[in-house]
């Protein structure tokens, strides 16, 4: 996948999906690159972007490299159904004044994703977070913004989070730095709201949460934080997620992924077990 700095429209994971399935499709019918762009009248790199899903998929175009490829009538018309679902722009498409391209190609994985790990040494994971902390946050990373672009950056962080409470809910296992839990964000009420809502969300059926104490002293994520996303496409690889404060990098290389899962794994065994995460978030409730 490409970095996430790279310009153009953040595409959707159906859009991705069906990307694959061109390519699926055309590699089938034996087609090449050059074939397929001479059907629909465009150059290969057109056709190696809609697989790509850098550009849009043009119903036309799609509908004759189909017929091109042998897909029969019924195929044909289920794929283009999708096809203009996967054109249409997700919920988050609103806030795009407030959302970089880059990451909005997170919040469309986040949406579509079945499994989510997250390692995180600097602060709650978006998901878990009360507005009066990502309020906090936000003013501190956009100190010239006003205070309606502020709210505006919570409002998604707050619709985001409706993902955790819907029927097929992604399942949701972080593990979260003991500093996490320490450094003080929007004050001390703001603190202990946020350890409150860290509580509530262990009464979830599909969240579970982790603490890697100071003691454990060095662990094999220590380099920073990212997200691995887990998918119900066969077409769509796991996707491990990193930021930094120009953009963020999506890994779908397999050994990349495989490298990050077996870091979240070795320190899914270091951290305190799940088990033990109500009492610490207890424990430091009443120190707030």
């Amino acid at each position: 996948m490409a970095d996430g700095r790279s310009g153009g429209s953040a595409p959707t994971v159906l859009r991705m999906v069906l990307g694959r399935r061109l390519r699926h499709l055309r590699e089938q019918a034996g087609a090449s690159f050059d074939e397929a762009a001479r059907a629909i009248d465009v150059t290969p790199l057109t056709v190696r972007r809609m697989e790509k899903a850098e550009v849009g998929l043009r119903i036309p175009y799609v509908r004759e490299l189909l017929h091109t490829y042998g897909v029969s009538a019924q195929e044909t018309d289920d794929f283009l159904a999708l096809a203009r679902k996967a054109n249409q722009p997700g919920w988050w498409y609103k806030y795009r004044d407030v959302l970089p391209d880059w990451f909005s190609a997170y919040v469309s994985l986040e949406s579509e994703a079945t499994v989510i790990r997250v390692y995180e040494p600097h602060y709650v994971p978006g998901l878990l977070q009360t507005h009066d902390y990502t309020t906090a946050l936000m003013r501190v990373g956009f100190p010239s913004e006003s205070e309606d672009e502020i709210e505006r950056r919570v409002d998604l962080r707050m619709r985001r989070q409706e993902l955790l409470t819907k029927p097929e809910s992604p399942a949701l296992w972080a593990i979260l730095e003991e500093t996490v839990l320490r450094r003080p964000v929007g004050g001390r009420g703001v603190m202990q709201a946020q350890v409150e809502r860290l509580i509530e969300a262990l009464d979830l059926p599909r969240v579970r949460l982790q603490i890697m104490r100071y003691a454990t002293g060095a662990h094999p994520g220590a380099f920073g934080p990212f997200h691995y996303f887990r998918f119900g496409f066969t077409e769509l690889p796991d996707v491990v997620y990193t930021e930094s404060l120009a953009g963020a990098v999506y890994v779908d290389q397999p050994d990349d992924v495989v490298s990050y899962l077996e870091v979240l794994d070795r320190m899914t065994v270091q951290a305190e077990p799940v088990s033990r995460t109500r009492a610490i978030l207890d424990e430091l409730r009443k120190e707030l």
